[in-house]
């Protein structure tokens, strides 16, 4: 497979840029090909601005979504964003890595989404009508490809765990699993995730990293989350409720997984 891993942790020293070196070294020796989109050592600009739209006039307002839509159309997003969004073309899987803070992704990550996943490109595609709202929700111009998250967290195990106070894991990353990454297509797989970051030890990390390394020789037999179609039958269109009857007794993030598969 053709792999791009987006990496997001501003020291190459830490400990998340030795779970990178793990990761890219054995998806290599797998046979995959690897490209790094670091977004520190780039100085990728996180900040959605005028300056993403070379052709917006002085006199006109900045609307993103419809800068966005224009920009892409023609060909005239910047640079920096042509080549992440080649490269997202060319992968036949998209790794985010990351350390969880403040309960999500890096404001640097967040942002290389929040430019390269343009109007027309990762979203606002695809038919809109009585029996189809656009191609998203496992459909999308990244269907048949895959994504993950490698992902640290400071606190505990138990901590994100089912009545962890910080919450589910799977709950803390379902905007980006579902909203960010099964939107426009991928097949999201479960997350790999190492706790207690800043007090793994020297045979912790080895642990980890061999931890790791399964994770990386599994990619492709690896199921991913189970979530459902929006255009599959499960929701009314417009209103994108799910139907009455589905859900087996599940709330919240839960009712978008289908019946009778864990996530």
């Amino acid at each position: 497979m053709n792999i791009l891993l987006v990496f997001a942790h501003p020291d190459p020293r830490s400990l998340n840029g030795a779970l990178r070196d793990v990761a890219v070294a054995e998806l290599q020796a797998q046979g995959h090909t690897v490209q790094v989109s670091d977004l520190y050592a780039l100085g990728w600009k996180a900040t959605v601005d005028r300056a993403d739209f070379p052709d917006l006039k002085p006199e006109d307002r900045l609307v993103p979504v419809l800068a966005s839509r224009d920009g892409y159309a023609a060909g005239r997003l910047t640079a920096d964003v042509l080549a992440e969004q080649e490269k997202l073309r060319w992968a036949d899987m998209l790794i985010l890595q990351f350390p969880l803070w403040w309960f999500t992704m890096p404001a640097i990550l967040k942002g290389w989404v929040d430019r390269v996943f343009a109007y027309g490109f990762a979203y606002g595609v695809g038919e809109h009508s009585d029996r189809r709202w656009g191609d998203r929700y496992g459909e999308g111009i990244f269907q048949g490809k895959r994504a993950m998250l490698i992902v640290t967290a400071g606190g505990w195990a138990p901590h994100y765990g089912p009545r962890g106070v910080n919450g589910p894991i799977d709950d803390l990353l379902f905007p980006i699993h579902h909203g960010i990454l099964y939107f426009p297509g991928y097949g999201v797989l479960p997350p790999f995730v190492t706790y207690g970051a800043d007090r793994l030890d020297p045979a912790m990390f080895v642990r980890e990293a061999e931890r790791l390394r399964e994770r990386m020789r599994t990619l492709q037999q690896t199921a991913p989350i189970p979530y459902r179609l929006q255009n599959g039958g499960d929701y009314r269109i417009p209103s994108m409720e799910l139907r009455e009857g589905l859900g087996d007794g599940a709330t919240g993030f839960a009712l978008h997984l289908r019946e009778g598969i864990k996530s």
